[in-house]
């Protein structure tokens, strides 16, 4: 069965609070812990396979430390600055060219003495990640998690925590329905409900199956006429 299109550019970040744990309930309470203040460790690092939801984590706790009036970056930033204080996010460590990895582990020393707090996200465990020697035994040298990716029904329970959240209840025909044809990435599942939410308030239409068929087909023609690097732009109206 053909996968749906769901790549909207929208910011629809959840904090932790909002974020179904499912079987990483160990992860979630040490990323609260790195937010409260209450960690023993300087970072974290988590490793999953693609699709996971890894970096979901990344964005939900520097979304949620932020929201406590200290600095949250995701590094490497446009500035490539640390936050004296705050929290630095690095995502897909495995893509770092030698020289941020040297950055990096200049970074994880500052860490270590307490400068911030980080946590760090890629696609395999330190030992197997191809980076410099050093960056890897850093890494593993403070809490390491596997995420473990959500079962359906964790995922629906998201989609409907979220769609509260926006203020509308979400059918349980129309989350079976982006469980069974879209994307299966948390990431992308929560993009089409942000869609369906946005469709639903212009047109002043009920949340169906239908319209959500409609939603994104009219929304995967529009993008692929206006080319890939055409901006993505909506009016939001209240909800009638």
């Amino acid at each position: 069965m053909k996968q749906l299109a769901l790549g909207l550019a929208l910011d629809v970040d959840p904090g932790l609070d909002d974020s179904v744990t499912g079987p990483n309930a160990e992860l979630h309470a040490a990323l609260k812990a790195l937010v409260d203040g209450t960690a023993r460790e300087p970072w974290i690092y988590l490793w999953g396979e693609e699709g996971s939801g890894r970096s979901h984590w990344l964005r939900a706790v520097r979304r949620d430390f932020a929201g406590t009036g200290r600095a949250a970056v995701m590094w490497p930033g446009a500035n490539g600055e640390w936050p004296e204080g705050g929290l630095a996010a690095v995502d897909d460590v495995e893509e770092l060219d030698p020289a941020r990895q040297i950055a990096l582990f200049n970074a994880l020393i500052r860490a270590r003495d307490g400068a911030f707090v980080m946590v760090l996200a890629g696609n395999a465990p330190p030992a197997q990640l191809k980076l410099r020697d050093d960056v890897r035994t850093r890494l593993g040298a403070s809490l390491v998690y596997r995420v473990q990716p959500l079962r359906d029904e964790d995922k629906a329970a998201a989609l409907r925590r979220l769609a509260a959240a926006r203020g509308f209840d979400l059918p349980t025909e129309v989350a079976d329905y982006l469980l069974t044809h879209g994307d299966r990435d948390l990431r992308a599942l929560v993009r089409a409900l942000d869609l369906l939410d946005r469709t639903s308030l212009e047109r002043q239409r009920p949340l169906t199956v239908p319209l959500l068929r409609e939603a994104l087909r009219e929304d995967g023609a529009l993008r692929s006429a206006a080319g890939p690097s055409a901006p993505q732009e909506a009016d939001r109206t209240p909800h009638a």
